[in-house]
C-alpha cells in the first residue's frame, strides 16, 4: 500500500477559485487523484478538490513557515505589551 500525504478529502462546501496550472502539474494532479481514490476507496471526481488539502498539508508541515509564524506572533505580543 502506498503511503500518501493526503487522506480522504472531506466533503466540504466548495469555494470557487480560478488558477492556471501548467499541463504537467495538472496531469500529476489527475494521477494523484487516481492513486488516492484507489488507496482510500473514495473516488475523487474533481482532482482540483485536492489542491486545498495539499496546500494545507504543505503549509502545515513547513517548519520554516511555522518558525516564522511563531516569531511574528511573539514579536506582535511583545509590541502589544
Amino acid at each position: 500500500m502506498t503511503k500518501l500525504k493526503l487522506g480522504p478529502v472531506p466533503d466540504d462546501k466548495p469555494v470557487k477559485v480560478t488558477v492556471e496550472l501548467p499541463a504537467s502539474l495538472h496531469r500529476d494532479l489527475v494521477a494523484y487523484a487516481e492513486v488516492l481514490g484507489r488507496e482510500t476507496g473514495q473516488a475523487v471526481a474533481d482532482p482540483a478538490k485536492l489542491i486545498v488539502p495539499m496546500l494545507e498539508r504543505f503549509i502545515g508541515t513547513d517548519r520554516g513557515f511555522a518558525k516564522a509564524r511563531r516569531s511574528a506572533q511573539l514579536a506582535k505580543l511583545r509590541t502589544e505589551n
